[in-house]
């Protein structure tokens, strides 16, 4: 048995339901193609391949290629199977054929890299139509923005796709048990976020400078990057009060607001 590297953030899925749960959440047939990242020893790896869909494998640790190689010979042999020594923030997916949207992103990924995976892929170059990812359950739960206050992580998803909670993992289903527990978070219908050349950025400058103080109002907050008399008549021309705090304007109401200024 394999000791879970804490210097790469592992913690083995062994639940059984978790697992199924995740293969489930990404409505999978012999059709499609699946970039699983971090197969580990390759639990949920099984589980995809009996779909019938092709399975691209990002693994890290050097320790779990043998492994892997061992435990689907065959199917790397049928090419249902591929395996990819590399971190997946080097992968570059034209090398094995991802193409946006053609493919679903399954992942029980490190905690600190879950920020990452999302800019990398849901709203990179080469989108999933669809993604299944384990995150942390507090995350999961601001993703999804379950209390009705929005974050510039729930806003940054909503631009790209629909995340919903398929189901909260607790910690014991891990070896080792983190210290906090996760969910199954699903991001369907994954698109491009309909931004025009330089919107997207535009956008995300507007959101985090809206976001950057939080006990100041979102007007304030704009004011300090951008021209007053634009924030303002943006601001009105929305009906927007000017008490308005960040987490409480919608994903529709930033994006008018980016396109005003």
């Amino acid at each position: 048995m394999i000791r879970a590297k804490k210097s790469l953030g592992q913690n083995f899925l062994h639940s059984s339901s978790a697992l199924k749960a995740i293969v489930g959440a990404g409505s999978l047939s012999a059709k499609d193609t699946v970039l699983e990242i971090g197969p580990g020893e390759g639990a949920l790896t099984k589980l995809l391949l009996a779909t019938g869909a092709k399975v691209v494998a990002v693994e890290k640790d050097d320790r779990l290629i043998p492994i892997l190689e061992e435990t689907f010979a065959e199917e790397i042999k049928t090419k249902k199977f591929v395996l990819v020594h590399a971190d997946v923030l080097d992968f570059d997916g034209k090398k094995y054929a991802i193409k946006a949207g053609a493919y679903t992103l399954i992942a029980n990924i490190p905690y600190y890299l879950t920020g990452l995976i999302f800019r990398q892929f849901i709203g990179g170059a080469v989108p999933p139509i669809r993604a299944v990812l384990l995150v942390q359950h507090e995350v999961a739960k601001r993703v999804v923005a379950r209390d009705g206050k929005e974050s510039i992580l729930s806003l940054s998803i909503k631009a790209f796709g629909t995340p919903r909670i398929v189901a909260k993992v607790p910690r014991t289903a891990f070896r080792p048990a983190p210290n906090v527990d996760s969910a199954v978070l699903a991001i369907d219908a994954i698109h491009d976020g309909g931004f025009a050349k330089k919107e997207k950025d535009v956008f995300f400058d507007v959101l985090h400078a809206g976001f950057a103080h939080k006990r100041k109002k979102a007007l304030s907050n704009l004011k300090e990057l951008f021209p007053k008399e634009k924030v303002t008549h943006a601001f009105a021309t929305l009906a927007l009060p000017e008490n308005t705090r960040a987490e409480d304007i919608s994903l529709a109401d930033w994006e008018s607001i980016a396109k005003f200024l």
